[in-house]
């Protein structure tokens, strides 16, 4: 470990008679905060209806030495049905970038008790902040952190089944999910080549299998619990175990699928316009060795690290004063995090992913699930002589 972690929809409601779901500020209170799937499950319609909403982002990116980048980053609808007082299916459709569709989240819950819910379909995997967090204008900042794209990976989702719930005298909420896991490679039977789809940069990220044709042969276990019990805080921790998925042709072959063993800590703080929030993020990956030598990444730069480890630490304060209807937050945020953290198999790591982050922003709420947004960043590696990037950010994120 480099460094030491420093710390730890609302819309239309339709129904027999048209309704609205209540209008929700997005409070910067981390305990009262809910994301689009908790706030359509929570709709205070009496009888069985249908819910809609969305959110979405539009961003400006400048980095040193590259063209100007404008981009529809995404657009999300969102559809929640509920079909008696005990039985609720949420999904999310999302179009990134125009031309890409996704089904971002499509399970069905039934309430057992108050306290205790059965979910199956596709979810969210607990596992940091910003991944069951995303909506754009519950986090600071254009681009969602870099730590959560690369060793997270947001935005993760997988099919499975589980529980969820709260409980309230000991003031925590808690998540427990099987899952299907990452896929890790593929054959073609044509070429005899395999193809690794995990790896480089952004670690494990390429074997999201999102839901789509998902392949199974090993079930991996998630869970979260969250604690709300003092004024203000929210403290998360998260696990992910399991094996990546492989290939039926290769999975009885040395190497095929790899191990994973993914632990987080995330803490969440608001006391009247200030906030803060941080996270760590550590995977223990095994098999690495054999992994890079079936799929023939023998080179740093394309190696799967047995190490991924990430931190960020960032704080916000509201420029103005709370009463005020529209909310001001310059923030700044320090990232830390490397998917070569360890590597196996005589590899030698690439510096160039043991990477930091400075970002400094605004973040300007001028209605409750309207902001506007901007931020500069300075990014940097362990590469000797290594220049920093520098990039300038501009946006808007809505939810609604």
């Amino acid at each position: 470990m480099k460094k030491i972690f420093l710390g730890l929809l609302a819309g239309v409601s339709l129904c027999a008679s048209a309704q609205t779901a209540p209008k929700d500020s997005i409070p910067t209170n981390p305990q009262s905060q809910q994301n689009a799937a908790q706030r359509l499950l929570s709709s205070n319609l009496s009888q069985k209806g249908l819910t809609v909403g969305g959110y979405g982002e539009v961003h400006l990116n400048r980095a040193t030495g590259k063209e100007t980048n404008l981009d529809v980053h995404r657009v999300v609808m969102l559809f929640g049905y509920k079909f008696n007082e005990r039985t609720q299916f949420i999904t999310e459709i999302e179009f990134e970038h125009v031309k890409e569709v996704y089904i971002e989240q499509a399970f069905l819950q039934y309430g057992l008790t108050d306290n205790l819910n059965v979910r199956a379909g596709l979810m969210l995997v607990p596992m940091g902040i910003v991944n069951e967090y995303h909506e754009p204008t519950t986090f600071n900042g254009v681009e969602r952190p870099s730590m959560d794209k690369a060793i997270v990976p947001t935005t993760w989702r997988e099919i499975g089944l589980g529980i969820s719930g709260k409980w309230d005298e000991a003031s925590l909420r808690y998540q427990a999910y099987m899952f299907n896991g990452f896929n890790s490679g593929t054959f073609d039977d044509a070429t005899g080549e395999y193809t690794g789809m995990l790896g480089g940069s952004n670690g494990l990220r390429g074997g999201r299998q999102k839901g789509a044709e998902s392949k199974m042969n090993n079930i991996n276990f998630s869970g979260k619990l969250d604690y709300y019990g003092l004024p203000g805080l929210r403290l998360g921790l998260s696990g992910y175990f399991g094996r990546t998925q492989s290939d039926r042709a290769v999975e009885d072959i040395n190497g095929a699928d790899v191990g994973i063993a993914m632990l987080g800590l995330d803490a969440r703080y608001a006391y009247q316009r200030f906030t803060a929030r941080g996270q760590f993020i550590h995977a223990s990956l095994s098999d690495t060795e054999e992994y890079n030598a079936l799929y023939d990444l023998d080179n740093s730069k394309d190696a799967l690290g047995s190490e991924l480890q990430g931190w960020y630490l960032e704080a916000a304060y509201n420029l103005l004063s709370l009463d005020k209807k529209q909310q001001l937050y310059a923030f700044a945020r320090y990232e830390d995090f490397n998917t070569h953290a360890s590597v196996e198999g005589g590899i030698n790591k690439n510096l160039a992913y043991d990477r930091d982050e400075w970002t400094f922003g605004l973040t300007y709420k001028v209605a409750p699930g309207a902001a506007f947004k901007a931020d500069y960043q300075l990014k940097n590696n362990a590469v000797t002589g290594n220049s920093t990037t520098k990039q300038l950010n501009l946006g808007f994120g809505v939810w609604f």
